[in-house]
């Protein structure tokens, strides 16, 4: 989890640099990331876990409140939705897609 911890800036001058070093050395990244906003503003594939099984593998554009229901239970996620859609309109650039496909293969 590389912003555990972390204050919201910092955060996201570390997801920042992921990408650019994934960026500049042909990579993909896998990051384990339990912030919704920041792993949807920096991240275009999801994949959600709860008790140990995958419940949701898409685009982070999919993630709405009823995934996010499926991934980490009941709960109102009205704030972190309204959240993911003020963010997209400043969402940074992100790992091209069809690397993490590659990648994933």
């Amino acid at each position: 989890e590389p912003t555990a911890s972390l204050d919201p800036k910092t955060s996201r001058q570390i997801m920042r640099l992921i990408l650019e070093l994934c960026e500049e050395r042909g990579l993909a990244a896998i990051v384990n990331i339990h912030d919704v906003v920041l792993a949807t503003e920096f991240l275009p594939r999801i994949v959600g876990l709860r008790a140990g099984s995958v419940v949701y593998d898409g685009p982070a554009t999919g993630l709405d409140r009823e995934v996010l229901t499926r991934i980490y239970g009941d709960e109102d996620w009205s704030a972190i939705t309204r959240q993911m859609q003020s963010s997209d309109a400043e969402a940074p650039r992100s790992l091209p897609a069809a690397r993490l496909e590659a990648a994933a293969a």
